[in-house]
C-alpha cells in the first residue's frame, strides 16, 4: 500500500471528491495538504493583486471548514506556504510519500505549476496522479476530443446534451488514516500581505467559505424557498440574495462540485417538478464547463489581447485615469458606477452587471480588456480562472462569441434591468 498526499487546491470539499477517494482507497495512509502558493499573492503585470482580501477571506473560511470535515474522519490538513514545487517535495521526503494525488488543471499558470511539482516528484521517485473533478460533464465523456471542442457554445451544448451523460457523485470517505501532523495554524490576511476589508452591509449575500456553507445554500435555494423554480425569470436581477443561486463562490473554490448541485437539482425536480428554470441552472453549469474545456483547448491564448481569435494586438498603452474612474465607480455613467461600487465594497457583482461594466470598459472607454479581467481576478469572491477570462474575452470580441464585438447599450440596459432605479439608488447614495 502507498503512502500518499492529497494536494488540495480548488477542490476544498469531502463529498464528490474523486481525488480524495482514490487516495484513501489505494493508500496505507493519506496526508491532506494545502499550499498557499506565493504566486497567488503577488501583484500581476496589470498592477492588481492576484488574490484580493475578499477572496482570500473566503479561502481561509473554506480551509477551516475542510479541516473540520477531515478531523471528523481522523485526518488533519497540513498547511504549507511558498512555492508548491519546493514545499510539497519537502513533505514527500519527511513522510516517505510514494504518490501525490491532485485535481487536474487546465489553465496556463496552474498547468505550469503542476508540471514543476511533477518534475520535482519524479526526482524523488514519487508518482503524481491528477484527477478531473471540476466539471459537470467529465472530459472523457464528451462526444469530441478537447482539440475538437466547438468554438461556439450552442453547437457544444446541443451535442453534449444529446450524446453525453453526467456521472454519479462520489460519497465522502468515512475514515481517513492519517499520520501525526503539525498543528493546524491558519495564516491571517496580514500574513498573506492583505488588509481586512469589511463587506458592505448592502451586499447581495454575505458569502462564507466552506462545503457546509455551500450545502446550506443549496438547502436554502432549493428546498426551503424553492427559488430555483423561478430562476429563469429572476436571474437578471441585481438586488438581494434571491435573484440567483449565488453558488458561484463555492463552485470556484470547489467547496461544491457542479455534479453535487446537479444531484440535488434532480432530487428537487423529483419532489417539485422540473421546468424551464430548473433546466436553466444546468444550462449555466454547462457554460461553466464550456469555458473550462475552451481553456484546455486554447491554453495561453485566452490571456492574450487578441484572444483565441488571434487578433492583431492594439496599442497596449493604458489610460490609468480612465481605468481608475471605472474601478472607483466615477465614470459618470450611473449604471456602470453602481455596479463597480458594489464590486469594490463587497467582492461580488451580478452577471448582468458584469456584462455591462465589461462592455463599457472595452467599447466605450476602449481600454485593454485584460485590465478589467485582472481587476476582477483581484476582487471577485467567486473568481474562476476559466469563467473570468473566458467571459471577458467573449465580451471583448476575442473569445467564443460568434457575433464578434458584443456592445451593450448601457442606458437601455439600465432601463430594462433597473427601471425603478432600486439598484442604482442602493449603491449611489
Amino acid at each position: 500500500m502507498m503512502k500518499s498526499i492529497v494536494w488540495f487546491k480548488t477542490d476544498l470539499r469531502i463529498q464528490d471528491n474523486e481525488t480524495l477517494l482514490r487516495a484513501v482507497e489505494k493508500s496505507e495512509f493519506v496526508l491532506p495538504v494545502y499550499c498557499f502558493d506565493d504566486a497567488h499573492f503577488e501583484t500581476t503585470d496589470f498592477g492588481f493583486k492576484k488574490t484580493g482580501s475578499y477572496r482570500a477571506a473566503f479561502l481561509l473560511e473554506a480551509l477551516v471548514d475542510l479541516q473540520k470535515e477531515l478531523q471528523k474522519r481522523g485526518a488533519n490538513l497540513v498547511l504549507l506556504r511558498g512555492k508548491p514545487e519546493i514545499e510539497i517535495p519537502k513533505v514527500v521526503a519527511d513522510y516517505k510519500i510514494t504518490k501525490v494525488f491532485a485535481k487536474r488543471e487546465v489553465a496556463f499558470e496552474e498547468k505550469r505549476t503542476e508540471l514543476l511539482v511533477q518534475n520535482e516528484l519524479f526526482k524523488k521517485k514519487c508518482e503524481f496522479e491528477t484527477v478531473s473533478t471540476s466539471t459537470l460533464y467529465h472530459a472523457e465523456d464528451l462526444p469530441f476530443g478537447i482539440k475538437d471542442i466547438p468554438d461556439v457554445f450552442t453547437v457544444f451544448r446541443k451535442k453534449v446534451e444529446k450524446e453525453s451523460t453526467i456521472r454519479t457523485i462520489f460519497e465522502a470517505p468515512e475514515t481517513i488514516n492519517c499520520p501525526e501532523t503539525p498543528p493546524f495554524e491558519l495564516p491571517s490576511l496580514a500574513d498573506l500581505g492583505l488588509k481586512v476589508q469589511k463587506i458592505d452591509a448592502r451586499a447581495a449575500l454575505h458569502f462564507k467559505g466552506g462545503e457546509a456553507q455551500g450545502l446550506q445554500r443549496i438547502q436554502h435555494y432549493f428546498y426551503e424557498t424553492k427559488l430555483i423554480s423561478t430562476y429563469k425569470e429572476t436571474r437578471n436581477g441585481m438586488v438581494g440574495e434571491s435573484y440567483s443561486s449565488k453558488f458561484s463562490a463555492w463552485l470556484a473554490l470547489g467547496c461544491l462540485s457542479p455534479r453535487m448541485i446537479y444531484h440535488h437539482l434532480k432530487e428537487y425536480e423529483t419532489q417539485n417538478g422540473a421546468n424551464e428554470s430548473t433546466y436553466w441552472l444546468v444550462f449555466e453549469l454547462l457554460w461553466r464547463d464550456y469555458f473550462r474545456f475552451v481553456m484546455k483547448k486554447h491554453n495561453h491564448k485566452l490571456f492574450l489581447q487578441g484572444g483565441i481569435k488571434e487578433q492583431e494586438a492594439q496599442d497596449l498603452s493604458i489610460d490609468h485615469k480612465k481605468l481608475k474612474k471605472w474601478i472607483d465607480g466615477k465614470t459618470g455613467v450611473d449604471f456602470v458606477d453602481a455596479n463597480m461600487i458594489e464590486l469594490k465594497k463587497t467582492g461580488f457583482m451580478s452577471n448582468r452587471g458584469r456584462q455591462n461594466v465589461a462592455s463599457y470598459l472595452c467599447n466605450d472607454l476602449k481600454l485593454d480588456w485584460r485590465y478589467g479581467a485582472a481587476y476582477f481576478e483581484e476582487q471577485l469572491i467567486d473568481y474562476d480562472v476559466c469563467s473570468n477570462w473566458g467571459n471577458w474575452a467573449y465580451l471583448a470580441g476575442v473569445g467564443n462569441d460568434p457575433r464578434g464585438n458584443r456592445y451593450f447599450n448601457i442606458e437601455k440596459q439600465a432601463k430594462d434591468y433597473d427601471k425603478d432605479r432600486t439598484f442604482r439608488d442602493l449603491w449611489l447614495t
